[in-house]
């Protein structure tokens, strides 16, 4: 099979996870079920979905990591602001933290407490699998977010990002802007190489660069913080003195990557963030900047997690599918932002 032929069938794959996440906010945002016609002359009443109607009150316990950069911030207010829009949920907050032993106590306390489900980013996926499941067992449906649980019995449903297929968005632009040109010279700057989600970005950029004949020249790890990325971009503007195109892969790093660029005084090259700040996109909208598109990672996550957990616990369905309940995993699209539709992705954007 050729490395196009599977390129063309990862595309049609993401399509159909872009359908999903589609279809997720369709049957759950919708806080006013379109009207029927009455009038006329007596057609056929179209079915409409009340899952927005007020039910139950669910109470849903909220857990995640510490909002030490721009992107985890998001989530958690993003998770605060959904949960608004409905008057029958009630959610808890537990103090976000980078400390597992108490966000493992932090979920003990909703199970104490007995909530009617538990929305969970956690730390480390593989450290809360343990408590995850024990809330599972005690009949509170779990709703994990971003990071996966080791097991599958840890979990009703889960909301991913798709790490893969940001590599695939960024790798597929840059052979978009430089395809023609087999002397290109990317660079790639990643973040935590240890992490699996680092390594899936990676994977995905070297195998959609493939696709038109491309290669990553020169790769470079940074951290996910600011001091990080700028160090890692110095580092790789002084190894390599002529680059074409630089793949940043979060944008809270990439605010030190600007910075490190501006010292260097480079701007041969354009470079693509990852996760989608409004930051980077300010930079894409202006037209003056080497940063010429970022690829989303969603920062909705969790607050799709909460409209999830109310479906769940009210024994309701997101209402555009046909099957009987709430999927186990909806993994949502990862989108190139670009000057041509940046007005589009700015207004939600978060700020680094």
């Amino acid at each position: 099979m050729s490395a196009r032929t599977t390129l063309r069938r990862r595309a049609a794959a993401a399509t159909v996870i872009a359908a999903t996440a589609a279809l997720l906010a369709t049957a759950c945002t919708s806080n006013t079920p379109p009207p029927s016609d009455d009038e006329g002359d007596g057609g056929t009443a179209q079915a409409v979905s009340d899952n927005d109607a007020p039910g139950d009150t669910v109470v849903i316990g909220f857990s995640a990591p510490a909002a030490d950069h721009g992107w985890m911030g998001a989530i958690t207010a993003a998770a605060r602001a959904e949960a608004e829009n409905y008057d029958d949920v009630e959610l808890r907050v537990a103090e976000g933290t980078n400390d597992v032993n108490l966000q493992i106590s932090q979920i003990q306390g909703f199970i104490n407490d007995g909530v009617d489900a538990i929305v969970l980013l956690p730390f480390d996926g593989a450290a809360l699998t343990e408590i995850a499941t024990e809330a599972m067992d005690a009949g509170i449906p779990v709703i994990n977010v971003d990071r996966e649980f080791s097991s599958p019995f840890a979990a009703r449903a889960t909301v991913l990002g798709d790490n893969y297929g940001m590599g695939v968005s960024a790798g597929t632009y840059v052979c978009e802007q430089v395809g023609d040109n087999p002397d290109a010279v990317v660079a790639e700057i990643a973040g935590i190489d240890s992490l699996p989600l680092t390594q899936d970005r990676s994977q995905g950029f070297a195998d959609a660069l493939d696709d038109c004949g491309l290669d990553v020249d020169r790769r470079v790890a940074a951290d996910f913080t600011v001091a990080g990325g700028e160090q890692a971009a110095a580092n790789l503007l002084q190894a390599e003195p002529q680059i074409d195109a630089i793949w940043n892969h979060d944008d809270d790093q990439g605010i030190g990557v600007l910075a490190a660029i501006e010292n260097a005084g480079r701007d041969e090259f354009f470079l693509v963030g990852g996760a989608g700040s409004a930051n980077m996109m300010r930079e894409i909208e202006a037209g003056d900047s080497v940063v010429r598109a970022t690829v989303i990672y969603p920062a909705t996550q969790a607050a799709d997690g909460i409209k999830l957990a109310r479906l769940v616990v009210q024994e309701k369905n997101m209402s555009d599918l046909s099957s009987s309940s709430v999927p186990r995993t909806v993994q949502l699209y990862a989108p190139v932002v670009t000057s041509d539709n940046v007005a589009q992705f700015l207004p939600n954007a978060f700020e680094s």
